[in-house]
Order: structure tokens, then C-alpha cells, then sequence
């Protein structure tokens, strides 16, 4: 989670895991710069098996090491920062890199490899959902005639 996100095919074909947009709440435990523990409990915005990025307050640098806990699982993992994006407001996006690559910490399981949305099943499944809105624009305009006849 190094670098910040991007919609480049390109970057896609040079990363580590893929990245999947999921929101796990997590617990993030740092030390400030007095040594002190804090405490933080943020959401994902994006997961891979090498990492995350979450939306913090907390001030955090480049390289700092900070433990990451599953909110669900209760697991604890070793993070270091790897990127802080510094033109948001009170919360930044934060890019963690797991010290050791755990995919399963995250409960889920990851598209293979060589799996891009360029492939024929993200295009049956984006056709898939292009058919389902469809279909319930069709069924909301139907129930919305009905219910104006009653």
C-alpha cells in the first residue's frame, strides 16, 4: 500500500496483491511522538494481503510502526506507513504495509493474480449488473404506476 491509489491498468500489473474496497473496522495502536500509546478505530477503504488504507486523525509519519487489530477476528498484525496523503482534512488517508504479507487476516478471499477488470467475467458480471438495474428500474416504475392507481 506504498503508493497512493490509482485507476491505471498499468499499476495494477505491478502489484504485489490485489486490491479489493472493503470496509473493516480496525483497531490502530501507535505511539505518539512522547511515547505515549494511542488508540484509534478507523475503517478501511481499501485491503490487500500486503496491507490497507484507512481514514486516520491520528498523526502518523512515513515508516512508523503501528499494530493493526481486526475488529472482528481480534488478530493483530505488525504495520509499518508507507503513505500519508497530506492534502486531505482532519482525517488522512493512511497506507499501511503489513511487516509480513497476511492475506488472511482479512476473513476474505482475493482475486487471483492475474485477474483484471479487463477480463471476460468482470465484464459478464458488470453486464450482469448493468441488466439488474435495468430491471429494477423497470419493477420500481411498475410499482410506482400501481400505487398511483390505487
Amino acid at each position: 500500500m506504498g503508493a497512493p491509489p490509482s485507476n491505471s491498468g498499468d499499476s495494477i500489473t505491478q502489484r504485489r496483491s490485489q486490491r479489493v474496497m472493503l470496509k473493516v473496522s480496525v483497531v490502530v495502536l501507535a505511539h505518539d511522538t512522547d511515547n505515549k500509546l494511542i488508540s484509534e478505530e478507523p475503517r478501511t477503504v481499501t485491503v490487500n494481503a500486503h496491507g490497507a488504507m484507512i481514514l486516520l486523525t491520528a498523526k502518523v509519519s512515513v515508516g512508523q510502526l503501528l499494530t493493526l487489530r481486526n475488529s472482528r477476528s481480534g488478530d493483530d498484525v505488525l504495520c509499518r506507513v508507507a503513505y500519508v496523503n497530506p492534502h486531505l482534512g482532519e482525517k488522512k488517508e493512511v497506507g499501511v504495509d503489513f511487516m509480513k504479507p497476511c492475506p488472511r487476516f482479512w476473513r476474505i478471499s482475493f482475486p487471483p493474480a492475474d485477474w483484471t477488470n479487463r477480463a471476460a467475467e468482470a465484464k459478464a458480471t458488470q453486464a450482469d449488473t448493468a441488466a439488474h438495474r435495468q430491471v429494477r428500474k423497470k419493477r420500481n416504475e411498475i410499482k410506482s404506476r400501481f400505487e398511483r392507481t390505487r
